[in-house]
C-alpha cells in the first residue's frame, strides 16, 4: 500500500477532510487547496472515477463509502465517468497558483481534465 500524507491529523479528521475535498472536488469539477492536500485529493479521486468507469453496484457502493453526497455519486456515474471511459488514467490536472498569504503555503488549483 502507498505511504498516505498525514497532513498534521490525527486519523479520523484527515479521513473526513479527505472525504470532503473529494466530495466537494467531483461536486464542482475544480477545487483549490494546498498542494499536498490536492495531492492526496488527486490520488483518492482518482480511484473513485476508476471505480465508476466499472459502472457495476459493488463499485457504486464502494464509491458510496467514501463519498459524502449521494447525487455526487449519482453525476459521478452518469456523466464524469463516461467521459473518461477512454482514457485510463490521468483525469485530473494541478495548476499552481503561488503562496497563500498567511502561511506562504503553496496554493494549486486542482480540476477535472
Amino acid at each position: 500500500m502507498a505511504v498516505q500524507r498525514k497532513l498534521g491529523r490525527p486519523t479520523d479528521q484527515r479521513r473526513a477532510m479527505l472525504r470532503s475535498l473529494v466530495t466537494g472536488f467531483l461536486k464542482h469539477g475544480k477545487i483549490e487547496t494546498t498542494e499536498a492536500r490536492a495531492k492526496e485529493t488527486r490520488r483518492i479521486a482518482e480511484k473513485m472515477i476508476t471505480l465508476a468507469k466499472a459502472g457495476d453496484l459493488h463499485s457504486r457502493r464502494q464509491v458510496l463509502a467514501f463519498v459524502t453526497e449521494e447525487s455526487v455519486v449519482t453525476d459521478l456515474f452518469e456523466n464524469i465517468a463516461p467521459k473518461y471511459a477512454e482514457r485510463n488514467g490521468g483525469y485530473t490536472r494541478m495548476y499552481k497558483v503561488g503562496p497563500r498569504r498567511g502561511d506562504a503555503a503553496e496554493v494549486v488549483i486542482l480540476e477535472l481534465v
